[in-house]
């Protein structure tokens, strides 16, 4: 078996005191996207930021392309290679569109790579395109969504973390969102991490899956599996 692109080793992370990560392993592999699932304060947006090294685990190892990243600064694991899309979209609002996707690829030093990156965020997301001028705080709640998921894909990241990339939009929107990560990972070969209390779309875009309860790994599987596991379906999917 190849080495995955991401692995966590009983990872234990804590807040002051508080023990947020109980022992969480996982892997995603190249070209996979994987979905966390669980319900609020289970710990989901606690596992990517002690990827991405904003915290850092008390115990346990994070691998990157086989290689640890548990004690390396958060900028150094940006240029190993793992792009972060936060919970809450996290643009800049008085920046425009196109000075905020600059912000994306502050590492390139290439003006050819730069727009041939650009180019790409603009295939995937026309809007922002048409947007190029407008200021990040003036974009509706899914353009916005879609700057901060292009302002990520302009690190050219191994693998792309998604922290609730849902969260506030209407129906109509959040299925564009989904179809977006969906053609993200088949046309473009996006490795994704995505984490989601929408776990019935989650599920439908996703290849494999884990449930995180109380900061512990407790189901996991494939997205179909879980589609028809009793107790996720009872616990998560509404059904």
């Amino acid at each position: 078996m190849s080495t995955p692109v991401l692995e966590l080793a009983d990872v234990h992370t804590y807040y002051g005191k508080i023990h947020a990560l109980k022992g969480v392993s996982l892997t995603v592999g190249k070209g996979e996207i994987v979905t966390l699932i669980g319900s609020n304060g289970a710990g989901k947006s606690t596992t990517l930021r002690t990827i991405s090294g904003l915290l850092r685990p008390r115990q346990g190892d994070v691998r990157l392309n086989g290689q640890s990243i548990t004690s390396t600064p958060p900028h150094k694991i940006v240029e190993r290679g793992i792009g972060h899309v936060p919970e809450g979209r996290g643009v800049f609002p008085a920046l425009t569109v196109l000075e905020n996707l600059e912000m994306g690829a502050f590492l390139l030093r290439n003006d050819a790579e730069f727009k041939r990156r650009i180019e790409l965020v603009f295939q995937v997301f026309p809007r922002l395109l048409e947007r190029i001028e407008q200021k990040g705080g003036t974009l509706s709640g899914g353009e916005q969504q879609m700057l901060a998921i292009g302002r990520g894909l302009m690190q050219q990241p191994d693998i792309l973390l998604l922290d609730e990339p849902s969260m506030g939009l209407a129906p109509l929107l959040v299925e564009e969102i989904f179809n977006i990560i969906r053609r993200l990972n088949e046309e473009h070969g996006t490795t994704i991490l995505l984490v989601e209390q929408n776990a019935q779309a989650a599920l439908q875009v996703a290849d494999r899956a884990y449930v995180l309860e109380t900061g512990r790994i407790t189901i996991s599987g494939t997205a179909q599996e879980m589609l028809h596991d009793p107790k996720v379906v009872a616990a998560y999917l509404g059904l």
